[in-house]
Formats: structure tokens, sequence, C-alpha cells
């Protein structure tokens, strides 16, 4: 029997937060026939041996290098056989209720490709670029300038109704698997950021809306995987070089790092 929804859940040296993470979704997603997934993406923090002993009925994928955020979320989503995938990081405190009705939105919603949760602080606070437009030059411009002047920020975080966006955060992202069939995964070419950005662009092209939905609030920690700030900072740089270069071009590739300083 096919599953209603299968949960991929990515682990990157995140043990802990894990095991908390499916100790909240189990048994209750069992009970639905629900079909959970976790991909550890190389972990050295004995994520993987933690994660069988505790929950052997999860289906466990270890990959043997950890080749980014993309590529792992991809092995899960390979496998996901469920009408509506979801997209779940370790640090988001997501239970069954929030996850199932991220789906029966898709239901409800046949024009709607992906739906995200509506993505909270811990201390409770919308959380900032939860969702947002396109980073186009003359976007990254107006984000520049607001900055420079002190402007208010381009979107409202704290909205309270579903809204019809350019992009959503992939850390609690539920997709239909028809629309994963239709234009593939993420692309492998991000090692860590942009790639929920791209994916959503990709959906959007071919026809589908992205909603982001803060009916649906789940907490989002953020950073419990993310390497260190320098690193980091790296790899967000060079995504957003790889966005530009297949979206806007090879100009606004080789150009970008003029908007890249206002960006930031």
């Amino acid at each position: 029997m096919t599953p209603s929804v299968s949960v991929v859940l990515l682990n990157y040296n995140t043990r802990d937060l894990t095991l908390e993470s499916l100790a909240r979704l189990l048994p209750d997603a069992t009970e639905r026939g629900w079909q959970v997934i976790v991909v550890d993406n190389a972990s050295s923090d004995g994520s993987g041996d933690a994660i069988a002993a505790a929950f052997p009925a999860v289906t466990l994928v270890r990959l043997a290098e950890n080749r980014g955020y993309a590529a792992g979320n991809n092995r899960g989503l390979e496998i996901a056989s469920g009408e509506a995938v979801i997209l779940l990081n370790s640090d988001a405190l997501a239970g069954v209720a929030q996850l199932q009705a991220l789906a029966d939105y898709l239901t409800a919603n046949p024009a709607v490709g992906a739906v995200s949760a509506g993505l909270r602080t811990a201390t409770g606070e919308a959380q900032a670029f939860a969702y947002g437009a396109d980073p186009s030059p003359f976007y990254l411009l107006r984000r520049g300038l607001g900055r420079l002047f002190r402007l208010p920020a381009l979107h409202n975080w704290a909205v309270t109704e579903p809204l019809t966006v350019d992009w959503v955060s992939g850390a609690c992202l539920c997709v239909r698997r028809s629309v994963f069939e239709q234009i593939g995964g993420l692309d492998e070419n991000f090692f860590l950021y942009f790639e929920d950005v791209d994916w959503c662009r990709r959906m959007r092209l071919a026809g589908w809306q992205v909603v982001y939905n803060p009916r649906v609030q789940v907490v989002h920690l953020g950073g419990q995987s993310q390497p260190q700030r320098r690193v980091a900072n790296r790899h967000y740089g060079e995504s957003l070089h790889i966005f530009y270069f297949k979206h806007y071009g090879k100009i606004w590739a080789a150009s970008f790092r003029i908007f890249y300083r206002l960006f930031q």
C-alpha cells in the first residue's frame, strides 16, 4: 500500500536532535502508515548507529560522504513513495499533526506544488527569510539600499494567512511526489544554501504555486548542522553565484559579487 506521506529527515552531526525528532514523530507516523526516512550525511558523531538502535523501523540511509544538503535530501526523495513528501530538518521541531496539515493543504489546493510551514524562532518570533522573492539583480539592489538607508524589510515575516511566494525554506517543506517526478530533485551543484530557492523557481516555471502557510507553525532552531560561520559564508556566496549563472546568465554571474555585498 502506498503511504500518503513520506518524511525525509536529513541528519548531519545532529544525533540528539534527530533522535528527539523521531521520538516526536513515532509511533503516530507509523500508525498512519507513513514512510519515515532518515538520511545520514556521513556524520561523525555516531548518529547512524544511534538511530538504527533506537528506531529500527525507520528507513536509514547512510551516506559514505557529505555531498551537501541537496544531495542528501535527494537520496531520500529517490526512495520516498508517499503522495506527499516532507523534507524536514533535524532542527525543525514538527509533530505529526503539523505535518499532516501540510499534506492536507496540498490535497485541498491542487494548483499548489509545495507548501512550507510557518517557521518560528526558539523564542516564538517569526523567522526572517523563511520565504521570499527570487534574488534577482533588482531585488538585491532594493534589499541593499534598504539596509543602507535602514528601510523596512521587503517582506512581512509575521504574516498570518497562507501566501503565494517565489520560494520557501526547505526546513519543513511538503512537496507533491508528482512535482518531484516532473522536475527532478534538488540541484546538487548547490552544496548548502539556495537549493530550495532554485527548486521552488523550477516548480513555478513548471506551472506550480509555492505557498508559505503560517497557519501551520513549526519552531526552527536553525544553524544546528551548519559549518563555522566563515565556511558557511563561503558556501552562501558560492551558491548565490551558481544560482545567478544558472538563472540569469554569465554576465550577471560575473558581476554578482558587486551585489553580494549589498545582499549580505
